[in-house]
This record gives structure tokens, sequence and C-alpha cells, in this order.
């Protein structure tokens, strides 16, 4: 609603200026005063009014400019070594926050990990010391975490869980994905975040995609960035900052940049057409923040980590046109950090035009090569200084959000069970009617799943014994199986090559995606979702809805 607001006021204010242009040509024409071809002088037109101040409309990726400018003129002030300090978001051990690092170094902010949580009270009170350390900056402290949904979630129950990011593109429902992402950004909020890395804008390829899978909304890029840009308008209405990732395209190649550094072999042109689809749809609905993926493209700047090539960052600033922040992937995965020092990696993603380094694995050293770069002229001082303003004017425009409100933790379960809903996937079985017959036994996946099944299975009417003749099996990873209903409950592709009169492709295992499964197989609740990627060896891509 924020950045609706300031876009329509933006309109109104162009349309009211307009009018007033108009009217003064026309004023203009004879002088100051005219007469009629009788001599009889005329009366002046009323003037017309001079247009109600409105709020400024934001810069095409969020924050106001004076936003922007209350940020220069905060960073100007800035000693080299608080500046260096604002472009780093660190990550850390344990439970406790890195209070004292953050206010020696002057830290741009912190991104939680899976170690870093334990729930969502104990979140809470981390991010508010967190802000505590932050001191009288004038604006808050980033904190971060990756949320995306599914296999790619910090924070679990209580908080609400929601199904990965392929479910929507199964649904097709871009108004499902901005209230999931609102809903998403707001229980954040209400815990005290600032930041979340997502939506996922890669286009998966298919089964040889190692990373991303069901963390892409499909592999049609049209798809992806359909839901992209809804997922960004729900983000946005919440007041959290979402940073969509990984430019340019981690879908698309074979290796997993967090065990060695992926290599990108497609052209540009290829790249264009596929993977920088919905970067672009995500830059056009206002993005604030973009992170750059570390894969080695070698028809751009072969040999280099793409987050530390000025030639791939280019083409995301100029030929894409994105004038939001830049961040760079977490710079302890190994694509990094066996090639480069904390230090080098930090100066170098920075001097690539990198607004924020993200988890250098020695934050110290990068925080030293930063200063010592910029006294020698390798890292200009402008440059540091404008990644700094980019940071800040973010964490202004996030602070002028609505207010978070805690008691939203842990209350969207029904609409994570309607995501699940609209995204569940029957491609082989009736589409309409009970497809299980009498008591069910369900084998496979984890324990957890299987508990969390027979609560939803007992909620929708269905029996389950462990000694029953109709099998329900849960395939958790991406080999197949057989039974007489197959779920895969992540990536679909093994259905393909699995034998059962019933297969479904669920997306997640979720409380909601098991509720969902359970009303599907009682025939209490339709299934309505379209295959999101190509799944080689099924009978049909889905249900009309």
């Amino acid at each position: 609603m924020r950045r609706l607001l300031f876009l329509l006021a933006g309109a109104l204010l162009l349309a009211s200026c307009g009018s007033g242009d108009d009217g003064d040509t026309g004023g203009n024409d004879d002088g100051d005063s005219s007469a009629t071809d009788t001599g009889v002088p005329t009366t002046n037109p009323t003037p017309t009014p001079s247009p109600t101040p409105t709020t400024p409309p934001p810069l095409a990726w969020g924050p106001t400019q004076d936003e922007y400018d209350q940020a220069a003129a905060l960073v100007v002030d800035m000693p080299v070594e608080r500046q260096a300090g604002q472009v780093i978001v660190a990550r850390y051990s344990g439970l406790e926050p890195p209070t004292s690092q953050i206010a020696e170094l002057g830290l741009g902010g912190v991104i939680l990990m899976g170690d870093n949580v334990e729930s969502p009270d104990q979140v809470t009170s981390a991010t508010a010391a967190i802000q505590e350390a932050g001191g009288d900056r004038g604006y808050p402290v980033i904190i971060g975490i990756d949320q995306e949904g599914g296999t790619v979630a910090r924070i679990k129950e209580p908080a609400t869980e929601f199904p990965a990011y392929m479910t929507l593109g199964a649904s097709r429902d871009t108004a499902m994905a901005a209230e999931v992402a609102q809903a998403s950004g707001e229980e954040l909020r209400g815990m005290g975040l600032t930041m979340v890395f997502a939506p996922d804008a890669d286009v998966t390829t298919g089964p040889d995609d190692p990373t991303i899978g069901t963390r892409s909304a499909s592999s049609d890029p049209q798809v992806v960035a359909e839901t992209v840009q809804a997922s960004l308008r729900g983000y946005a209405e919440s007041g959290i900052l979402a940073v969509s990732k990984h430019f340019p395209g981690h879908g698309s190649v074979p290796a997993d940049s967090h065990e060695e550094l992926p290599v990108q072999t497609a052209s540009l042109d290829e790249l264009r057409a596929r993977d920088f689809v919905p970067f672009q749809a995500a830059v056009e609905a206002g993005a604030e923040a973009i992170m750059v993926a570390h894969i080695d493209v070698e028809a751009v700047d072969p040999g280099v980590p793409s987050s530390l090539s000025p030639e791939v960052i280019g083409l995301l600033r100029d030929e894409l046109g994105f004038e939001g922040a830049v961040v760079t992937d977490a710079q302890d995965m190994a694509a990094i950090s066996e090639g480069y020092g904390s230090g080098a990696a930090a100066v170098k993603a920075l001097a690539a035009g990198a607004d924020i380094v993200l988890m250098p694995a020695d934050v110290e050293s990068a925080h030293t090569a930063i200063v010592d770069a910029v006294a020698t002229g390798e890292l200009p001082a402008d440059r540091l200084a404008e990644a700094a303003t980019r940071g800040v004017a973010l964490m202004l425009h996030e602070a002028s959000g609505p207010a978070p409100d805690p008691a939203v933790v842990g209350t969207h379960e029904d609409l994570s069970y309607e995501e699940s809903l609209g995204g569940l996937t029957v491609v082989a079985g009736a589409c309409e009617g009970p497809l299980v017959d009498g008591v069910i036994r369900v084998v496979g996946g984890e324990e957890a799943d299987r508990v969390r099944f027979d609560a939803a299975a007992a909620a929708a009417g269905l029996t389950t014994d462990a000694n029953a003749p109709t099998t329900v099996r849960l395939l958790g990873g991406t080999d197949p199986g057989s039974g007489d209903v197959v779920v895969a409950l992540d990536r679909p592709y093994a259905l393909g090559r699995s034998e059962a009169p019933v297969k479904i492709a669920l997306y997640g295992r979720t409380p909601g995606a098991f509720r969902a499964l359970a009303e599907v197989l009682a025939g209490t609740s339709a299934a309505t979702g379209t295959l999101p990627v190509t799944v080689d060896g099924v009978e049909q891509q889905g249900c009309p809805g």
C-alpha cells in the first residue's frame, strides 16, 4: 500500500501540474490584460489552485528522494571506518547476537541463520538487542533472514510455515503470491526483522538444477516473473525490505555455489530470454534490492564470480536499469572463500558495484581491507560512500513503513493451507472424488512428515493404521517410489519414475500442505494446480480449476 500510495500521489501530482501548465500557457498568450473586439475589458479567469502538497513518490527502487538525500547527508558525516562497517551485513554464531561488533564497527546489519533461531520469542529478543547495539545512528540496523518458504526458512512453528515458492507457480495465483508475501513480511517484522532475502527470481531448468529446485516458481520465465512481481507487491505492503535473488540466475547452472564456483555456459541472448526475464520484471516492479550470485558467466566475464564482476553487475545496472541496492550472495560460500580472502572479496565486490557485502567469512578482515583500499585508492571513496548511502536510504525507507505488530506472528496457518491447496497437483488419478478408499497407512518421508500427515488425515475424516492395505508413500527427495498413492513433498520429478495409480505433487511439508493433501485424498477439496515444470513420464499436467 505504501508504494501504491506513493505512485498514485505522483500520478496525481503530474496530472495537476499538467492542468496548471495548460492554464498558464493560455493566460500568457494575450499579455497581462485583454479586451474583446468591442473594447470591453474581460475578467481574468480564476487561477487554477495549487495542488495540495502530497508525499513525494519514491525513487524507482523504493526510498523517496528525501530519504535518499537524508541518507547521503548522514553518510557524508561518517568517517571511512563507519562507512566500511555500514556496507557489511555479517553472520554470527549461536543465539547471542554480536552487539559489541555491531557497535564497534558500525555494521550495516546482520543476517539470522538457522543456528541463530530458537523460537519467535527468542528472535524478537535478539532483534531488539541488535537494534539497541546500533545506537543512535538515526536509522534501523539491517536484520535480514532467508525465509523463502519450503526448504529455505529459518523460523519454524509457532510462526507460520509457508510451502515452497513453486507452490505459487503451480497455482498461477498472483493474488495469492502477494497475500502470502505480505503475511510473511508482517510476521517477520513482528519479530523485529527488517529485510528478507526473497523472493527467488531464478528460473529452474529441471532435475539438473541442484541448488534452486522448488525455491523457483517455475521453469517458465514468464510465470516466475509474474509471481515475483506479485510477491514484491506483498512485501512492500508489509513494510519489509525484499531482496530478489540470485542474478544473473542460479537455476540454470549445474553446480551449487555453496560448494564450488558454478559455470554458466549459456549465451547472453539465452540468458536474456530466460534467466533475466524475472529480474527485469522485478526492476519494473520497483525492487529495492537484488542479490548477485557467485557464478562464472562465460559469455560476460569468464573466470570471475558475477558478484565480483563489474561487467555482470553492469548488465544489471545498465541493461536492466536497476538503480537500487546490489547485495552479494554470502561471501563465506566456497565459490568465493576458496579463491579469495575475506578482505579481497569485499573490496572487489564493492569496486564492481555491489552496495552490501553479505556474510564475509572474516568480518574484521573485510572491514580493515575496505578502509585500507580507500586509503590506497584501490576503492574510490565516492564508490564506498555511494554504497553506504544506498544501504542507509533503504533503512530510512523501512522505518517509514507500517508499525510492526508482534501479535501477527503465527496467525496465517489458514493462508498457508490455501496456498498449498491451490498448488497441489494431481499428475495421475481422478480429478474428482475420493482418491483413497478405506483405512490407509503412510510410509516414507521423515517422522515429522508422517506425524503431520496423520494429524491432517484424522481432521479430514481419514483413518490411518500401520497395517492398512492402502499405502500413501511420501517422497522427500528425488528417488522414486511405489504405492497406491505417491506424493512428492518437494521436487516433482520422481513422480514420472514412480509406480502408483495416484501421483501428487505437493511442494511442501507444512501443516497446511498436509491438510490440503488429506482433504484431496478424502475428496472434500479439489486439486487445481498445474505442473510448473516439465516432469517426464507423468500422465497429466494437473486438473482443471
